[in-house]
């Protein structure tokens, strides 16, 4: 048995039907969008078994897109959980078949209480479909089982629509970085888009004056330890002291300790402000012809703090 022959076959075999699957979008997608962004109220999407498990993960993607959207097993739905329908909310029932009893029980209430509903099913034609106010059709000719029995084709169909669904909506709602930031605060995605510089910035400013000799500008580096003396003159930054300014001054060897901060330091610094994202001002230092490992941070023309490539580092990772 060629093992990785038979998983090569599924993947062709799912592939292809979601390409057919992709061929029936029609304008019900665009209806099935307004009505959401119309609507004052929530997505509540319903399924029961595979078409269940593939509804949570599209509530879950909706949710976390900014559409407020919840899941709700319907079969619970005949036990109580139609109680979180209400009559400006938007059910996406799902079932392949269009049949399934569950979800077809509680369609009576869902009208009843006047919620919009949308079916997603491979049979625009069955009781589902029929009641519907729009149709995402998910039907696949063959399933990737190779018994044609479990839902595969069909459940990676279903999860594809929700998607493209997820998709147009973020679109439609300017969705951006930020926004999706606040809905994922914690971990590592939260840190690379929420955290900006003033959250990691180094306060306990490394600062010379510009008649300040190379004791003084080597010693205030080793002391604060980053990298960099910031220039400053009636508060305002008119110029840093990186290692790499000392190594250049450094070849000047005999005249080295007769210099002061301002023959050597970089007037053209590049900075950032403390508002700006981390994630920014790591693509500011990196994204220019040379590297570099540490920025000014200003406020106005006042240098407010330092940040240094190996803090934004820790915090947005790479």
């Amino acid at each position: 048995m060629d093992m990785k022959k038979i998983a090569q076959d599924l993947f062709d075999k799912e592939i292809c039907e979601l390409e057919k699957v992709k061929n029936k979008i029609s304008d019900s997608l665009e209806t099935v969008v307004n009505l959401i962004l119309n609507s004052k109220g929530k997505v509540v999407i319903t399924g029961i078994g595979k078409s269940g498990i593939i509804g949570k993960k599209i509530a879950a993607t909706l949710a976390s897109t900014g559409t407020l959207a919840v899941f709700m097993n319907s079969a619970e739905g005949l036990h109580g959980d139609l109680g979180m329908v209400n009559k400006d909310d938007v059910v996406i029932a799902i079932s392949n078949s269009g049949n399934s009893d569950e979800v077809i029980s509680i369609l009576p209430s869902i009208k009843k209480i006047g919620a919009t509903l949308i079916a997603m099913t491979a049979n625009p034609n069955s009781r589902l479909g029929k009641e519907a106010t729009a149709v995402l059709d998910i039907g696949v000719e063959q399933e990737g089982c190779p018994l044609n029995l479990a839902p595969m084709s069909s459940a990676t169909s279903t999860l594809v629509m929700g998607d493209a669904l997820a998709t147009v909506l973020i679109k439609a709602r300017n969705f951006k970085p930020e926004n999706f930031a606040v809905y994922h605060p914690g971990g590592s995605l939260g840190r690379r888009l929420l955290m900006k510089v003033k959250d990691v910035m180094h306060k306990d400013l490394p600062l010379a004056e510009l008649n300040s000799d190379m004791d003084t500008v080597i010693m205030t580096m080793t002391k604060k330890r980053l990298g960099v003396v910031c220039i400053a003159e009636n508060d305002s930054l008119v110029g840093i002291i990186t290692e790499g300014d000392i190594r250049r001054a450094l070849k000047m060897r005999d005249k080295f300790f007769e210099m002061k901060a301002e023959d050597i330091m970089t007037r053209n610094y590049t900075f950032a402000t403390e508002d700006i994202m981390a994630l920014d001002a790591l693509e500011l230092m990196e994204n220019r012809e040379s590297q570099i490992s540490v920025l000014p941070v200003l406020a106005d023309s006042k240098v407010v703090g330092v940040v240094r490539i190996h803090d934004l580092l820790n915090v947005v990772g790479k």
